[in-house]
């Protein structure tokens, strides 16, 4: 694999991430202000290249403007604005539909709480009750619809440390996938891309790991763009399922169990009592993995140090310091 290859099997590739505009400290609220998000625009903003999407202004609506909601009817929701009972949600949705079929990015980060762009728990009225807070909002609701296995969040739900990981290391994943395919492959390269990946995979989905795999073998059957296709998807769906503490250890275990022989009793002990200690919910999962990788790294065990699992973004956002509750 040459370096331009190997370089799309790690961080090194900056993810292209959509992002409300308000989020990253443009003046496009409703009152005229900005909701600047201190992760997104502070830890997370030097790693990669934001998309800044308003879609309130982009169908003429001015900052400051007149705040909006979505209503009840027969249609299903309408975005009205408050006052003037201006129905928005055609301009809205025909935006959303055109933005929605030109994206090309690793992920979204949506403005919480907008009835635009909201991505849960958005209120939908009937005069002045709200009589259901479980809808999406009209632009958000599209691309989302539109881009199923994009990785997708709003801001109040990335102050979650465990969805604050999940959601970047898809970024990553998928921006690592995207430069990878837009690159001058060959089956080879696949084959070696999907290898790296394989801790990374299994600690979110076996079923679709398997099912990438299945998609690499037909590399000489498939027509080039079809072999992406399907790896993609499979690709993608894996790392829509979320990774858990059991999967974790399992990927732990088989990574020591590879360089368990060269290593003395006492430290194979010790990697054991650690990876007991995550999975008891007693230290961070950064603990194992960084004692794993060293014992990698120090055995020349490069099938395990190479493995995308132990550097899936950089290490400088520390999103696996959290200790499982």
């Amino acid at each position: 694999m040459n370096h331009d290859m190997r370089a799309h099997t790690n961080h090194e590739v900056r993810p292209r991430i959509a992002v409300s505009s308000c989020l990253i400290g443009e003046m496009v609220r409703f009152n005229g202000g900005h909701s600047r998000d201190r992760f997104l625009s502070g830890e997370l903003d030097p790693h990669v290249d934001w998309v800044p999407i308003c879609p309130e202004m982009e169908i003429g609506l001015g900052a400051p403007r007149e705040s909006l909601r979505l209503e009840r009817s027969p249609d299903g929701p309408r975005l009205v604005t408050r006052k003037t009972r201006a129905d928005l949600t055609g301009p809205m949705a025909l935006l959303a539909t055109e933005r929605a079929a030109a994206l090309d990015v690793d992920g979204y980060v949506f403005k919480s709480k907008s009835p635009s762009c909201g991505i849960h728990g958005i209120p939908i009225y009937a005069g002045d009750a709200a009589v259901d807070r479980r809808s999406r909002g009209v632009f958000a609701a599209r691309v989302m619809d539109t881009h199923p296995l994009l990785p997708v969040e709003d801001e109040g739900r990335l102050n979650d440390a465990l969805l604050r990981e999940t959601f970047v290391e898809r970024v990553f994943a998928h921006a690592r996938l995207r430069a990878f395919l837009e690159s001058d492959w060959s089956p080879r390269d696949l084959v070696a891309f999907h290898t790296r990946h394989k801790m990374q995979l299994l600690s979110h989905d076996p079923v679709a790991y398997h099912e990438a795999g299945r998609a690499v073998a037909l590399a000489g059957v498939l027509s080039r763009r079809e072999l992406a296709a399907k790896y993609s998807t499979a690709f993608r769906t894996a790392f829509s399922r979320k990774a858990s503490i059991g999967r974790h250890v399992n990927v732990l275990q088989h990574c020591m169990g590879m360089i368990g022989d060269s290593l003395d009793p006492a430290r194979r002990a010790d990697l054991m009592e650690v990876i007991s200690s995550y999975q008891a919910g007693l230290v961070s999962l950064s603990v194992p993995v960084a004692l794993i990788m060293h014992d990698a790294q120090g055995e020349g065990a490069g099938y395990v140090s190479d493995q995308t699992y132990f550097a899936p973004y950089p290490e400088e956002l520390r999103l696996r310091n959290h200790v499982p509750g």
